[in-house]
């Protein structure tokens, strides 16, 4: 396992909002940075970065937490997956000690499937670069293809051999289990006889935006047609190719930098570019373009620029991609090549400096790239130009920005020599046509959601919970101010000259969360919430082991479990007050207000709130018969009310009641 000395150089060198930015767009947005969710489907960015307390937070999903957090809840790393990660990332060299059983055997199946693939990569390459079959069949092929030995080793790329189960063989030598061999599609189990599933064929390793091999693509090269001349990785739980861009490891720090990216078909056009000194390229791996793989883009960037052959088939195939990348608010060129040519060959005999002044100049806008295509065939027929048209028109209707919808429309009317007026009559219908068809579809949730219901009670109104905000706001002032010295006020009993029982105050100092611990323990109280009441003992613990706290370092020992609703508290900073607080007896702190006077408010209201709950039950169990005696119930409620009225004193407010 990984030593304690090097997960804290890791949380110490760690810059939060570094890593994000390898896999989210960031922009500053005064002392922190915003982006859009990287776990929801959203528009609006929702998703902040804290540089300051080194946490993040995405109020659209309600996950949060540090950089680690981050790895494993977008990467689905485990912890020590998540701190070699970030070693790497900043060049720390890992320090092992030795891993427990307990600890070998709580490695989960996922984490089993991704070492199988990545033992597979490192073996497949190996072979290519080691073994005469890999070097005179494999090595070649790439040689042919223009690949250099450094794109080789970048790409990880590698030949499996023409043998049955030459793979499968050395992997359960090597005490990889079969169970992952297969699951990971990398071994077919047919009537107890294993066989290779990419076996005779080069291959090109697919790996996640942290770099993780998620699966394979093998390219045959015999020309045996009975064998698909492509092949990859069977879906698993790690590789679902309708979410995954080939590239996109090495693509996302240059997409972002650029603010722009290159959509190919193949693996060869995305390393073809790199070695042409053009990173910023990813491919959808020659399934059809789907909205999980936009919006992986859209993370990094608003910008696609796809870039087709000169195929007129394959162009007019493609181009349905492009409503796609339009609905999801992104800005969508084109740029083909020559006919003859693809990113691949083109890229292969041009030099940086010409494939760059290329695209810049090719590249067109959607819609003149649409026009171009089919006017050929069009022009000398009204009704597939009438279709061309409605076709161009469907593509605006996509685009969200009104604005943006309004410059297209011009555009059209000048290119294809339309008045504006019939393509926003267009727009309108089809617009209408499609509100209508979203009324039909709600009103039909509407119905099936009134059938589970109509015979239940009314839903009431939501009320806010009190004790649940009140609970949250300690934790809170422990996570703010729990380390800070504050001189309390403490009130005791004195005898005066004349032998009367007085009050007087004096003060003392106190740590913040001494004085939280000593309060609530005096009062016997125990949070209510089993996720507060959690943070609230491992906080209390970790002040008294600790002479310092400081933010980042104790977010490292948080429990995964507490992690989300502790960077939420820290972040409400960050929110709009949704609610009154103040109507609500909910103390907010204001900027006048010493940290002393916000700590005693809020225990003095906390103890407010559940002497009322108090007087709640025994005012439910005075009875209403005529003889009954209320005596006992009656006098402690009145003791209750007394002790709200000196609460209510203290506070410097009018009494108010919760119920």
């Amino acid at each position: 396992m990984i030593s304690k000395a090097t997960i804290d150089t890791v949380f110490e060198v760690t810059r939060v909002e570094e890593v994000i930015g390898d896999f989210v767009q960031l922009k500053r947005a005064g002392s922190n940075f915003k982006g859009l969710s990287p776990f929801t489907d959203e528009r609006s960015p929702s998703f902040m970065v804290s540089p300051v307390k080194q946490i993040w937070k995405d109020f659209s999903s309600g996950k949060g937490g540090n950089a680690v957090a981050f790895l494993m809840e977008h990467e689905h790393f485990t912890y020590p997956e998540a701190i070699r990660y970030l070693a790497k990332k900043y060049n720390i060299e890992v320090e092992e000690t030795e891993q427990t059983l307990e600890e070998k055997a709580n490695t989960d199946l996922r984490e089993s499937m991704y070492l199988v693939s990545e033992f597979a990569q490192k073996y497949f390459h190996d072979t290519l670069l080691h073994t005469e079959e890999g070097k005179a069949i494999g090595l070649s092929y790439f040689k042919e293809r223009g690949f250099t030995a450094e794109t080789i080793k970048k790409f990880g790329l590698g030949y499996s051999p023409e043998t049955w189960d030459a793979f499968s063989k050395e992997a359960l030598g090597k005490g990889y289990q079969l169970e992952f061999l297969e699951s990971t599609g990398l071994t077919i189990n047919k009537e107890e006889r294993l066989i290779d599933r990419f076996r005779g064929r080069v291959m090109f390793p697919i790996q996640s935006m942290s770099g993780r091999v998620l699966g394979f693509g093998g390219r045959i090269l015999t020309n045996d047609k009975k064998a698909a001349k492509y092949l990859n990785s069977p879906e698993s739980d790690i590789y679902h190719k309708s979410k995954v861009l080939y590239g996109i490891f090495h693509a996302k720090q240059s997409i972002a930098k650029l603010n722009n990216c290159y959509l190919v078909e193949g693996y060869t056009d995305v390393i073809q570019f790199n070695q042409a000194g053009i990173e910023n390229v990813v491919a959808s791996s020659g399934t059809a373009l789907t909205p999980d793989q936009i919006r992986l883009i859209n993370r990094l960037t608003k910008n696609i620029t796809v870039l087709f052959d000169g195929d007129a088939a394959g162009l007019r195939a493609s181009v349905r991609g492009i409503d796609l990348i339009l609905e999801e608010g992104m800005n969508v060129k084109v740029c083909t090549f020559p006919d003859g040519e693809d990113p691949d060959s083109f890229a292969k005999k041009s030099s940086y400096e010409d494939l760059l002044a290329y695209l810049e100049h090719n590249a067109k806008d959607f819609i003149q790239f649409k026009a171009s295509l089919l006017m050929d065939e069009a022009k000398n027929d009204p009704v597939k130009k009438a279709d061309l048209i409605r076709d161009m028109v469907v593509s605006i209707s996509k685009i969200k920005d009104r604005i943006q919808r309004e410059v297209y429309i011009q555009e059209t009317s000048r290119i294809m020599d339309i008045s504006e007026q019939v393509l926003l009559n267009t727009l309108a219908q089809m617009a209408q046509k499609d509100l209508k068809e979203a009324n039909k579809n709600f009103r039909e949730e509407q119905q099936k959601a009134f059938e589970v219901v109509k015979n239940d009670e009314p839903i009431a109104a939501e009320k806010i919970d009190v004790l649940y905000e009140l609970e949250r706001k300690i934790i809170e002032i422990l996570l703010l101010y729990g380390h800070k010295s504050e001189d309390f006020e403490d009130v005791v009993l004195t005898t005066n000259d004349e032998g009367e029982v007085e009050t007087k105050s004096q003060y003392k100092e106190y740590k913040v969360y001494q004085r939280i611990f000593l309060s609530l323990q005096e009062d016997e109280v125990e949070l209510a919430n089993p996720m507060f009441r959690g943070i609230y003992n491992h906080l209390i613990d970790y002040f008294h082991q600790h002479e310092t706290f400081q933010i980042e370092q104790y977010l490292t020992q948080l429990p995964t479990e507490f992690s989300a609703e502790v960077t939420d508290i820290l972040m409400l900073e960050e929110q709009q007050t949704l609610h009154n607080w103040e109507g609500q007896q909910i103390i907010v702190k204001r900027k006048d207000q010493s940290i002393a006077q916000y700590v005693s408010e809020t225990i003095l209201t906390l103890r407010w709130y559940l002497v009322d709950r108090i007087i709640e039950t025994l005012k439910a169990d005075i009875s209403t018969e005529p003889d009954a005696d209320n005596s006992e119930p009656l006098s402690m409620a009145m003791d209750y009310y007394k002790l709200i009225n000196a609460f209510s004193k203290k506070l410097g407010r009018v009494m108010s009641r919760y119920s």
